[in-house]
């Protein structure tokens, strides 16, 4: 045996539940745009350890807008560094990984990055 339900049914609880909604006044809230900042705040510029002021920063892009933070951005000075005294001094790779405390294999990637700057040798 097999029940049948009549389409009626269905256009019923359809208008129950609108009826519903209607009662309890569901009210979605207004859009507010993401990147706004709540009104009557008072927001200090406060700095961070590169710099007492944001204002006043010496960086391009802020330590926080930059994937990886302030170690990504010494890095990129350090690996510039490594290429610079590799491509005009023609520094030994031995050297160059004592000095700076990394393996040979990290100065060939470094070098490899900045461009093939000498890494043959």
């Amino acid at each position: 045996m097999v029940a049948l339900r009549h389409p009626e049914d269905r256009i019923a609880r359809r208008a129950r539940a609108r009826a519903y909604l209607r009662l309890i006044r569901i009210d979605a809230p207004e859009r507010v745009r993401e990147d706004a900042l709540p009104d009557g705040m008072e927001y200090r510029d406060t700095g961070c350890e590169l710099s007492a002021s944001c204002l006043r920063c010496p960086l391009a892009r802020c330590k926080h807008d930059e994937r990886g933070g302030a170690r990504k951005l010494s890095m990129a000075a350090r690996d510039r560094e490594i290429a610079l005294l590799r491509r005009r001094y023609r520094a030994p790779l031995h050297m160059l990984a004592q000095t700076y405390g990394l393996s040979r294999r990290t100065i060939f990637r470094i070098l490899r990055e900045a461009g093939g700057a000498g890494a043959a040798g």
